[in-house]
């Protein structure tokens, strides 16, 4: 073999070698990440030192911030976050694990919802620095639903900052990872237990007014009942009954318009106990409606709230939104 030959296959040789190591480079980015299987994805991050959370959707933030007697949504007027659904957030983040991991590429990004549109959560330490970060994506489903929108998700595609060129799959959907206040409120509303007088006026004026001496008692209905009419007993006591089993569905961001709180219905209650409430029904809001009370109760979880604009299920309060008609029954004649 002359010279000229065995450069020419040495060269070959070298050629064939560095397509070869391409070849494993490019393989190798396909495949999971071996490394990373079953490893924390939010390394380090320790549930005592978590002080907020930042969640940031297009068009929305939402920051929870721990206190010394819970946490509160700073955008809502430091409202009182639930501190079991911030602990559970908290602990499920923790225990993140590394599941599915593949090379993403630019398009890959927008197709798993990894882009602009992406919800970023930031979990910060007392000093305001990022602790640890991920980015939420597409919900991951195992085989396809019928509707991806309503169907339970088995996962989500998750990135984190500090590698970019990755998508991870977690087994949890993260449903909390979300800017939606609703999600994270306390839900505890104020109750009305014990009602000795009720009162409903509407903005037309029209209305009605009932009472009782005692919790035992009957209700009597002011002014009295049309002739051949009565009041439903069943219907008042559902009225009263419903005022001790509020709750919230969401609190109205600071300064919210449009609320019908400048013509609401008005609900006066006083209890057997002297305490009197005062509750403003504005619109509805899809299933809820706005609304904001004041009472005379010495109740410091009541006067917070009462500092705020609420949002209370339509269902909790149907029974005593009833007009005055809808509050009577026909009597039945004597023998019947």
């Amino acid at each position: 073999m002359n010279a000229r030959v065995a450069a020419i296959l040495v060269l070959l040789l070298a050629v064939l070698g560095g397509a070869a190591l391409l070849s494993q480079r490019q393989d190798a980015a396909r495949q999971p990440d071996a490394g990373a299987l079953g490893q924390p994805l939010l390394k380090g991050l320790k549930a005592a030192d978590v002080a907020a959370i930042r969640i940031v959707e297009p068009g929305a933030t939402l920051t929870l911030k721990r206190k010394d007697d819970g946490w509160t949504i700073a955008e809502r007027g430091e409202f009182p976050a639930s501190l079991a659904t911030v602990r559970d957030f908290v602990l499920k983040a923790i225990e993140l694990k590394a599941g599915q991991s593949e090379a993403l590429g630019e398009k890959d990004r927008a197709r798993l919802q990894l882009d602009a549109s992406a919800t970023q959560v930031e979990f910060q330490g007392a000093d305001g620095k990022p602790l640890a970060r991920m980015l939420v994506g597409k919900k991951y489903f195992k085989r396809d639903p019928d509707d991806p929108a309503k169907a339970p998700a088995d996962g989500r595609f998750v990135l984190l900052p500090e590698a970019p060129e990755r998508v991870f799959i977690v087994a949890d959907p993260l449903a909390q990872a979300a800017a939606q206040s609703r999600l994270w409120i306390d839900r505890t509303a104020f109750k009305i237990e014990k009602v000795g007088t009720l009162e409903l006026r509407h903005p037309d004026g029209s209305g009605w007014r009932i009472e009782r001496s005692g919790d035992n008692a009957d209700w009597k209905l002011a002014g009295g009942a049309p002739a051949g009419m009565k009041l439903d007993t069943s219907r008042a006591n559902a009225a009263s009954y419903m005022l001790s089993q509020l709750e919230l569905a969401d609190v109205a961001a600071p300064g919210a318009k449009d609320t019908g709180l400048d013509a609401p219905t008005l609900i006066r209650a006083t209890t057997l106990g002297g305490a009197r409430y005062e509750i403003k029904v504005g619109k509805l809001a899809g299933d809820d409606y706005f609304v904001s009370f004041t009472s005379s109760a010495d109740d410091a979880k009541e006067k917070a709230l009462a500092q705020h604009v609420l949002l209370v299920p339509k269902s909790k309060l149907e029974d005593t939104l009833r007009k005055r008609d809808e509050m009577l029954e026909k009597v039945q004649p004597a023998g019947k």
